[in-house]
């Protein structure tokens, strides 16, 4: 089946999209789904900021998910980029899965339906963190609620974290998927390259350990990434928009990047399953999430 010429009768394979507000689960839910971490997670919002692509294959359906950044109002021309990118992973999809959050729902939520309105193709909701409720009973109305503002295919109660009734979701996006031969490779789990992952992994731990605002003003490039004697050295620069930012990052004496180093190598290492050398600089790039010019450079475009 790697090449899709072998898929039997009655195969499915399609595009979901995983939409929600920032914070949800989105990029926690995919990850449980793919049994990896393609995508970087923390408990902040705004983690995710491009449209990344699982790939989830079994042996009657492929599933490509399309784990988009969370939809939000922002000025800044970089959240303008990640809703945008958002907005457009809706195109052409076969399934769209709405992540919420158990026993909330808020103007962001409103605005998604909004935008929402019109597709062809079903619109799933998965209510995420359950396993925060009690008593579960309190499921019940909100379900309800739920039903009522917009015509789901179907309502699915999930806690991603644990993998809660996760493969009952995985169950109502997969017999809507419409029949056809896989869209990939039977054994690629993304279509991200290693650099881009890898990248992503250091971004994880700026998001982990540095202070509620600086991360959003951080960015990972990957200068360097070769094999040499069994091992594998990276070399990444990590882009701030002020000196302040910049001694932030390193720390007193160097203290704070080498943690982040540390935890990074050990997550790409995890990833590469080999020995990782990484060495980490910090550069001041004034203005980059502002500079059309710079996000283009950096790989996001509108």
């Amino acid at each position: 089946m790697t090449d899709g010429s072998e898929a039997g009768v009655g195969f499915r394979s399609g595009i979901v999209a995983l939409v929600g507000r920032p914070n949800v689960g989105k990029s926690t839910l995919m990850n449980r789904i793919l049994e990896e971490k393609v995508s970087i997670v923390s408990r902040r919002p705004q983690t995710t900021r491009h449209r990344i692509q699982g790939i989830h294959t079994t042996d009657s359906y492929q599933m490509v998910f399309v784990d988009t950044p969370g939809i939000h109002q922002s000025e800044r021309k970089l959240n303008r980029y990640m809703v945008a990118t958002a907005v457009a992973a809706l195109e052409g999809v076969d399934v769209v899965v709405l992540v919420v959050e158990a026993l909330r729902w808020t103007a962001g939520e409103d605005a998604i339906l909004e935008r929402l309105e019109g597709l062809e193709a079903p619109v799933i909701a998965a209510v995420n963190k359950v396993d925060r409720v009690t008593p579960r009973g309190k499921l019940l109305p909100y379900l309800d609620q739920l039903q009522q503002r917009y015509p789901f295919a179907a309502l699915v109660p999930i806690g991603a974290r644990k993998g809660e009734n996760v493969d009952a979701l995985e169950g109502e996006m997969a017999a809507r998927l419409p029949e056809g031969v896989p869209l990939f490779p039977e054994d690629q789990l993304t279509d991200k390259s290693l650099r881009f992952l890898v990248a992503e992994l250091v971004r994880e731990q700026l998001f982990h350990q540095l202070g509620q605002e600086l991360p959003y003003a951080t960015e990972v490039v990957v200068e360097r990434f070769s094999e040499q004697d069994q091992r594998t050295r990276l070399q990444a620069t990590i882009l701030v928009e002020r000196e302040g930012q910049k001694a932030i990052v390193l720390g007193r004496g160097g203290r704070r990047i080498k943690q982040i180093g540390t935890e990074a190598r050990r997550s790409i290492q995890t990833l590469l399953d080999t020995s990782v050398h990484l060495d980490l600089f910090v550069r001041v790039q004034k203005g980059w999430t502002r500079d059309e010019r710079a996000l283009r450079e950096l790989g996001y475009e509108e």
